[in-house]
């Protein structure tokens, strides 16, 4: 295994690229944002490229929202350009208390707020059988915050949508995924996470039928065209810096916690859904990383921490089952502990994590899998 000779990103994360350094492609990513891009020219083009898309007599654009600190930025952003945006927040699988706080404080900040009330059966039978088919418990939930958002835009006749990080450029990913500053049907195919699994291919679980899943099905290409709806990544404009984003999020209300969340050393990452903190652990029991490392992984880029302290604090979190938010998993899907972690153990890598003679995973005293020494970063 390779491990990014600057961060602490291994290559076991899919389509991550390396230089003839060993530097992975976010990392040199975080170089061109440092050094190469005028960010003044950038955020003028964003103005005019409002402005270019204004047809809407009030609002000037379409926001998803978590009320998490990087949608709570965005808000503060665009209300900072003078522009009027229209929020909308797909309903998380399981919410927090400060998650719902965070949400009110977004909508407090002065925007209109559409809180879409998903069908909850349709829902759960979605999250139960992607479950099973993917290893990813959030895969309805990403689907259904890609799908509406544009639906609604079409539906209110505002052409623009604004998103706010690009996760490969931030995280590293496909090249061509940094090329195309768009949020598309495209996009969401190649890129947004679908794992191979299209809603089509949901139609007749456990009864579901094409009308049950007509809210996380993409808006035709007719509905697009006739408004001209786009998709923008505002962290290709605004230069983007997680802890500068918490602070401006923090000025204007937005509430962290005590202690660490769940998977990782920060106390301010996926507050708005427990079932974030076991997506974050599928992907470490898939690629042998989580999220300690992508938060560990940003604070080197940006300076904030040196690598060696990258790497201790991975070997610290990255790994550990998110406990609470599995029996928050449990209790709400109603799989017996048993089932559930067949189906994780099904997608644990065998490549990364050591197991006895018996087949079955090695794991630590506080169930950790064990990994073979040539993935522990180092």
């Amino acid at each position: 295994m390779k491990i990014c000779a600057s961060c602490v990103m291994p290559s076991t994360k899919p389509d991550l690229h390396f230089d003839e350094n060993g530097v992975c492609d976010a990392c040199r990513s975080q170089i061109t944002k440092d050094t190469a891009i005028d960010w003044k020219k950038r955020e003028q083009e964003f103005i005019e490229l409002v402005k270019e898309n204004k047809t809407h007599p009030d609002y000037d654009c379409v926001v998803g929202v978590s009320g998490g600190k990087d949608s709570t930025y965005q808000v503060i952003k665009i209300l900072e350009l003078g522009l009027n945006p229209l929020c909308i927040v797909f309903e998380p699988t399981i919410p927090t208390e400060i998650g719902i706080k965070n949400l009110n404080n977004l909508n407090s900040l002065g925007v209109d707020l559409i809180h879409i009330k998903r069908n909850p059966i349709v829902y759960k039978k979605l999250a139960k059988e992607a479950f099973v088919r993917t290893g990813d418990n959030e895969w309805q939930n990403h689907l259904g915050i890609f799908t509406t958002v544009p639906k609604f835009a079409a539906k209110f006749n505002v052409p623009l949508i604004v998103w706010g990080e690009s996760p490969q450029i931030e995280y590293g990913g496909p090249a061509a995924s940094k090329k195309r500053n768009h949020l598309d049907r495209q996009w969401l195919e190649e890129f947004g996470g679908l794992l191979g699994n299209r809603i089509t291919d949901m139609v007749g679980v456990d009864g579901l039928t094409k009308r049950d899943l007509s809210l996380y099905t993409y808006a035709s290409d007719e509905e697009i065209n006739r408004v001209g709806v786009t998709g923008l990544f505002l962290g290709y404009y605004f230069k983007w810096d997680l802890r500068e984003v918490l602070k401006k999020s923090k000025e204007h209300g937005f509430s962290v916690q005590e202690r660490p969340v769940e998977t990782t050393y920060e106390n301010f990452e996926n507050l708005d859904c427990y079932s974030n903190h076991l997506h974050d652990y599928l992907k470490y029991v898939k690629y042998g990383f989580g999220r300690a490392t992508d938060n560990a992984c940003l604070d080197i880029r940006l300076g904030y921490i040196t690598r060696a302290e990258g790497v201790r604090l991975v070997n610290k979190y990255d790994g550990i089952p998110p406990k609470l938010a599995i029996n928050k998993y449990l209790e709400y899907t109603g799989f017996t502990k048993k089932n559930f972690d067949k189906i994780v153990d099904s997608y644990t890598n065998k490549r990364i994590f050591q197991r006895d003679e018996s087949g079955s995973f090695v794991k630590d005293i506080d169930s950790s899998l064990v990994k073979k020494e040539e993935y522990i970063v180092k």
